[in-house]
């Protein structure tokens, strides 16, 4: 499934992206990953840097979900997939030099391995908050004044 160009900038601003899977028993995992990118217009991938769990459960069961969300705007949205995992050759070097592009620092000694997901399905993924009206403009400047100063008061603290 093509990716939007919405979709496909959610991910680019965002990076951090909420990836379930299941375990081999059956429990739901979830996992934030902030390598989130695009692989191209159809499939998103991360890194695994610290994913043992993930990834294991990817091995035994490839479905996936992967929620990515502007926490200011309180939108964005749901991918369904199955995921690949790449530990060397041209899918890992291609994630490792995507994730360069996008600022990410990480080396290839950190990086395991890539997880490439090939989307199925897609769903935009909205805040009840927007239910009674309340506008774009109204919900980020709460999130913002919030944000702002919940990173004051943590400074503060840290002093």
């Amino acid at each position: 499934m093509k990716l939007s160009a919405d979709m496909q900038r959610v991910v680019r601003e965002q990076r951090l992206g909420f990836v379930a899977t299941v375990t081999p028993d059956g429990r739901p995992n979830l996992s934030p990953k902030g390598t989130t990118g695009l692989w191209d217009d159809e499939r998103l991938f991360f890194a695994d840097i610290a994913s043992p769990g993930t990834v294991a459960n990817l091995r035994a069961n490839p479905h996936v979900e992967v929620n990515v969300v502007d926490p200011i705007l309180r939108k964005g949205f749901r991918f369904k997939g199955t995921a690949i995992i790449y530990t060397s050759g041209e899918g890992y070097d291609r994630g490792l030099e995507l994730l360069r592009k996008q600022g990410s620092t990480a080396t290839r000694e950190r990086v395991r391995s890539i997880v490439v997901i090939e989307v199925t399905e897609a769903g935009v993924l909205t805040s009840p908050a927007y239910d009674d009206g309340t506008t774009e403009q109204a919900i980020s400047e709460r999130w913002l004044g919030y944000y702002t100063e919940l990173h004051r008061a943590s400074r503060q603290l840290a002093r």
